[in-house]
């Protein structure tokens, strides 16, 4: 079920209405068939394969509890590779099969390509993230196991960040569902506040970058250098404003029944560095690399060898997480190079830095940094917006060539979506500017209520008459 759907509006109330007028123990099995129906929207038979991998890591977490040596990290491992086979055969069988026999190919073995045509379940590399974390912790003994099977299911299958997270961590979430959560006016109306908000990027914004991008990447060879930084820098926005505007919709709707989800993103292309992007990036994503990829490949160990070497496994794992095509891969080797080149220069820089007095602190300094990240950034969004290695190339070698100003899109986009697509675009950069120094929330409430109520229903009308009401997926529905 998608968030922008008439489905989901009749959907949300409903099931906020029953959570709170239930006594609290029926109200997570309430929440556990929601869960269900939200997900069998989709493609209801798949249902079975997220049951499947939540009974295997629901025993294994018992059982790492109850056991100890070989037969406890026995147990781990066969959950982590009982659940990622799950992934591997629905994600990744075509991409490795058909690299496989590719290869074999050029070395003279004649090899059939099998043909397998699976869908993709919706959000399977989420769900499975989060239920790997959850064993993870367990042997770590970070997490008690959870005995309750409707509790550990509804925690997987937590409708409001079940498909695109955010990545829950069992700490965070696990606890929630044992805590009544009574109505309360303010949390509620916070929480439609930030789906607002959420709604707003994805409609408003997102959308309306998608008619140009989407034409522009379909077959960039037909447009000229200036239509492919448009579409580039409109693809970074429309990215980011997608995602971020779910991770607002799921956080917010989560909010309205009483519970937390961690925070996803932190104005990322506000950030003055490589690395700064990624703790401001799908952070629950982020942090889940450092923590169970960085980490035990030895990223935090000293030796610059094993560093170079996890940081490049981290990134390029990312990347692949993503999807099965090689531009991911590409895009994830990509930031991993990103981040080790800027390590391995910062002393050079702050030194060129200092000799012309522009130290970190001055504001040309950090405008160049902000830039320059923004930039490399861009660089990298290309590769991941392609449909192959083939087309990103063609968009690096010819975006800065053949600037027709005249010619900038169809004559429809131009004079009827891109004026609102930048006005949209300054909006959110202002309200983000505003709401890092403010506290926006406490700001309107202490306006007088007719003007408060005023603004809200402004807001509202603004994302019902610029809305793009065409049922468009989100962006990371396929990873």
């Amino acid at each position: 079920m998608l968030f922008n759907s008439l489905e989901f509006a009749v959907f949300l109330p409903l099931v906020v209405g029953l959570y709170f007028c239930l006594p609290p123990r029926y109200r997570t099995p309430m929440l556990l068939i929601a869960s269900c129906i939200f997900y069998m929207a989709f493609i209801p038979v798949y249902i079975l394969i997220l049951f499947v991998t939540i009974t295997i890591d629901y025993i294994a977490g018992i059982y790492i509890e109850r056991t100890n040596g070989p037969t406890r990290r026995a147990w781990l491992i066969g959950s982590i590779i009982s659940t990622c086979a799950v992934l591997f055969v629905f994600k990744y069988f075509d991409f490795f099969t058909g690299n496989f026999v590719g290869l074999a190919n050029l070395i003279g073995w004649q090899l059939p390509k099998p043909v397998v045509n699976i869908i993709l379940p919706i959000g399977l590399s989420f769900h499975t993230f989060q239920s790997l974390s959850y064993v993870v912790e367990v042997y770590r003994g970070r997490q008690k196991p959870e005995y309750n099977f409707i509790i550990y299911a509804t925690y997987v299958m937590f409708f409001p960040q079940l498909v695109a997270g955010p990545i829950e961590r069992p700490q965070n979430l696990l606890h929630q569902f044992y805590e009544k959560h009574d109505f309360d006016y303010e949390r509620v109306t916070a929480g439609l506040k930030r789906m607002a908000w959420g709604f707003f990027k994805k409609l408003v914004i997102a959308d309306r970058l998608a008619l140009y991008v989407n034409d522009v990447y379909a077959d960039p060879r037909n447009f000229n250098g200036l239509q492919l930084s448009i579409a580039t820098v409109f693809f970074a926005y429309q990215i980011y404003c997608d995602f971020s505007g779910y991770s607002d919709i799921a956080i917010g709707g989560a909010q309205i029944l009483g519970f937390k989800l961690m925070e996803n993103f932190k104005n990322p292309y506000h950030a003055r560095s490589i690395p700064e992007f990624w703790r401001r990036w799908h952070i629950s994503l982020s942090t889940w690399f450092r923590d169970y990829v960085y980490i035990p490949v030895g990223g935090s160990q000293s030796g610059i060898r094993r560093w170079l070497l996890a940081v490049m496994i981290t990134f390029a794992v990312s990347g692949l997480w993503h999807g099965a095509n090689w531009t991911y891969v590409a895009w994830g080797v990509l930031n991993g190079f990103y981040l080790l080149v800027g390590t391995a220069t910062k002393g050079w820089r702050d030194r060129v830095f200092g000799l012309v007095g522009l130290h970190r602190e001055t504001f040309l300094r950090q405008t160049i940094m902000l830039v320059s990240t923004f930039v490399l950034t861009l660089l990298g969004w290309i590769v991941f917006r392609a449909r192959n290695m083939e087309d990103a190339w063609y968009v690096v070698t010819h975006f800065a060539q053949d600037w027709d100003f005249h010619q900038i899109g169809t004559e429809q986009f131009l004079l009827r979506q891109l004026p609102v697509a930048v006005a949209c675009i300054i909006l959110l950069e202002m309200a983000q500017l505003l709401h890092g120094k403010v506290s926006v929330p406490s700001l309107l409430n202490r306006l007088p209520i007719a003007p408060r109520w005023a603004l809200y229903a402004g807001f509202v009308m603004l994302v019902v008459m610029f809305g793009i009401y065409q049922k468009t997926q989100f962006i990371y529905f396929q990873f």
